[in-house]
């Protein structure tokens, strides 16, 4: 577990914004450089992040809503740029953020896994010899044919999780995802993610159930304000948290 191959240095994350302000306000902006300067907000989602994760770890993060925990993850899938820093990433990162983000609403579950799949980078013969037993992990095999704006939340978070799961990940990135399956379907979501610890397989896990954290995490990364307050051995960062 020696080598590095994630690296996040002197990361910075800045969203443009924009103040809710009267039709009055607006009109007289385009007129004034100081009334559009006024206008004009940012918001700091991240503030100089530095941290390395090495190959085969499992780094759980954790903070308040609205810590920037996310905004983590979504730089490090490059769903997102970071405003200023560099991010180093040498292997293929396999994305779980948010219900149904990849999916497309009218094909099924079937079509989704293709899609999905090769959006992942992974080979279609590949994806095709893995569809079926990616519909059975997600205990699916009844609605696979249906179009997928028809799942529960629960069905769309079994149906993702299988999906980044079973295709060989490398890097893998969850994002409290299992906050929304039953236990009996969390708890093998927990054993399949501990089968993978042992194969080497890295992962940043995002969640606010601590004890889940602290089953599967090396090492913890604790964000408040925006910035890394804590990165340190998964017991005593909880402890402190």
């Amino acid at each position: 577990m020696g080598e590095v191959i994630i690296e996040f240095q002197n990361v910075t994350k800045i969203y443009k914004l924009i103040q809710n302000v009267s039709y009055k306000e607006l009109l007289f902006s385009v007129f004034s450089k100081e009334k559009r300067k006024n206008i004009k907000k940012e918001f700091i989602a991240l503030k100089n992040i530095s941290f390395s994760v090495k190959r085969g770890e499992t780094v759980g993060i954790i903070g308040r809503n609205g810590a920037g925990k996310s905004t983590l993850l979504s730089l490090l899938a490059g769903v997102i740029k970071p405003t200023s820093g560099k991010i180093i990433v040498k292997d293929r990162v396999s994305p779980l953020l948010e219900l149904g983000s990849g999916f497309h609403p009218e094909l099924n579950a079937y079509e989704n896994i293709r899609l999905n799949g090769v959006l992942l980078g992974i080979p279609l013969k590949f994806i095709k010899n893995k569809v079926d037993d990616i519909i059975k992990f997600a205990e699916l095999e009844e609605f696979a044919d249906q179009p997928i704006r028809t799942y529960s939340s629960g069905m769309l978070a079994r149906l993702g999780f299988s999906v980044v799961t079973q295709l060989n990940p490398k890097i893998l990135l969850i994002d409290e995802v299992l906050a929304v399956g039953d236990e009996r379907f969390r708890r093998k979501c927990i054993d399949l993610m501990l089968s993978f610890k042992k194969r080497n397989i890295t992962m940043l896990f995002v969640s606010h159930n601590l004890h889940e954290v602290e089953l599967l995490c090396d090492r913890v990364i604790w964000i408040e304000n925006h910035e890394i307050k804590m990165d340190g051995a998964t017991a005593e960062v909880i402890e402190k948290f």
